[in-house]
């Protein structure tokens, strides 16, 4: 259902509950609103954690839509388009109306598509992006929102997040994400890539022990990127494309984001296991790729 800008959002719908989304829907849920999901089809681990947060399951997309107030589109970017097609399109088919905020790591040029394609679908758009991790007790992560009705968004600050309205122009939310992300993910991708060159190079002792002496922060955060890359590189391929998208429409290199894309895709087809200390970890996504 549609709400006015000045309502207060009671019934929330997370699409999709993993790490970040179940972790909202917790705290949105301890903070005294219904959280929805729709998980039909997906693995045991997503139900358990669904189960965990205190979400509760409705039994279909237009169930979901129907009654929910605001949909949060929390996923990997890469099917973020998809989504929103799919619930532009079941809206349509049912009759049934709802707000959704696209809380995902996407070019403005993408929130713009989308908000364009759900015209007429009876979804109102909200441009968003979350800057910080899964939210805690002690800690809230940062939305952004940006969109004509952004302020619907803005009625759960203060419930386990903050929100920033930054404008009525859709978009704005995404490229503050695009920009920031740029920078974190980006530089994660350059250590990460560097220290992949410095194997295939066989300098690779002699760079770390380099670093250790003379950029011993840079090698730390190296550490700290090989024991969680292996469970997000494959999320954050398309992050970087679109970012490297953001850059390209305002006449900025995409070249740098182009190649973080690499990186993260050479991490993920190397499948390595989480916790692998730095060496091996890199050791493992270099080898195997030295003929190429």
């Amino acid at each position: 259902m549609p709400l006015g800008t000045t309502m207060m959002a009671q019934t929330i719908g997370i699409l999709s509950p993993g790490e970040m989304g179940a972790a909202v829907g917790a705290v949105l849920h301890a903070s005294g609103l219904e959280v929805l999901t729709w998980i039909e089809g997906r693995s045991i681990t997503t139900h358990q954690r669904t189960e965990a947060a205190n979400i509760s399951t409705v039994p279909s997309l237009a169930s979901l839509i129907e009654r929910c107030d605001l949909v949060l589109s929390i996923l990997a970017p890469a099917h973020a388009h998809a989504l929103a097609q799919m619930i532009g399109d079941t809206a349509r088919g049912s009759g049934t109306t709802t707000t959704l905020a696209d809380c995902n790591a996407i070019a403005p040029r993408t929130a713009a598509q989308i908000e364009t394609e759900l015209d007429g679908s009876g979804i109102t758009f909200l441009d968003a992006g979350i800057i910080g991790g899964p939210p805690r007790t002690d800690y809230a992560p940062r939305f952004y929102v940006s969109g004509p009705s952004a302020s619907v968004l803005e009625t759960l600050d203060g419930r386990g997040i903050e929100v920033i309205n930054v404008g009525a122009v859709t978009g704005r939310a995404s490229a503050v994400k695009m920009c920031y992300a740029a920078m974190t993910k980006g530089t994660t991708a350059l250590r990460t890539a560097l220290l992949i060159a410095a194997q295939r190079l066989a300098v690779y002792d002699e760079l770390v022990a380099e670093l250790a002496h003379s950029q011993n922060d840079a090698l730390t955060a190296a550490e700290r990127d090989a024991q969680r890359l292996p469970n997000v590189a494959e999320r954050w391929i398309g992050e970087m494309e679109e970012i490297a998208q953001t850059f390209d429409s305002v006449a900025v290199t995409s070249d740098f984001h182009t190649g973080a894309a690499w990186t993260f895709r050479e991490v993920a087809a190397a499948d390595i296991r989480p916790q692998l200390p730095l060496d091996d970890a890199i050791e493992q996504i270099a080898t195997p790729k030295i003929s190429r």
